[in-house]
């Protein structure tokens, strides 16, 4: 039985909620109070078989915090637990190596994943990424300056990057 813990922060950019292994690694986060829409991005392999809520999660909570403070750096570090194929797998490390301020278009962020032509590989990776902020799948935008999309809205996606970039 592994139990796992969910806590929620209040961000400028909405409600940011965590699902947080027992080890204290990210299986799943995201701007919702609501862990119904978590708890599906976890790979079945992972799933906790109890979450429990808690007020803080620790190293967790305060890289949250401290990101939407202005340390943009301190997510770097948390360490998330996700599960896919060998392309996603890595691709979800690339996508932790993207600065922030410094968005990538998606056949950009193909091309750092090592397949130029798998652009619509690239944007599923992002699409099925269930770490949000930590994995920063906000930092990859479309050609031109279009957003594109985002699971958590687009303007929180517009905020994040504002924030970034100031």
């Amino acid at each position: 039985m592994s139990v796992a813990h969910t806590s929620t922060v209040d961000t400028p950019a909405g409600p940011f909620t965590a699902i947080v292994a027992s080890d204290g690694a990210v299986l799943a986060s995201g701007w919702t109070a609501d862990i119904a829409l978590l708890t599906p991005q976890i790979h079945a392999s992972l799933m906790p078989s109890e979450i429990t809520r808690t007020n803080d999660l620790g190293d967790v909570t305060k890289a949250v915090i401290a990101y939407h403070e202005g340390d943009l750096a301190s997510i770097d570090t948390v360490e998330v637990r996700q599960k896919s194929g060998p392309f996603l797998q890595h691709a979800w490390d690339v996508l932790r190596t993207v600065r922030a301020g410094e968005p990538v278009t998606y056949s950009e962020y193909a091309e750092l994943s090592g397949r130029p032509a798998a652009i619509r590989a690239a944007a599923s990776a992002c699409a099925r990424n269930s770490v949000a902020l930590f994995v920063p799948c906000h930092r990859v935008i479309r050609i031109g300056g279009n957003l594109g999309g985002f699971r958590w809205g687009l303007d929180v996606k517009r905020w994040l990057l504002a924030h970034e970039e100031a």
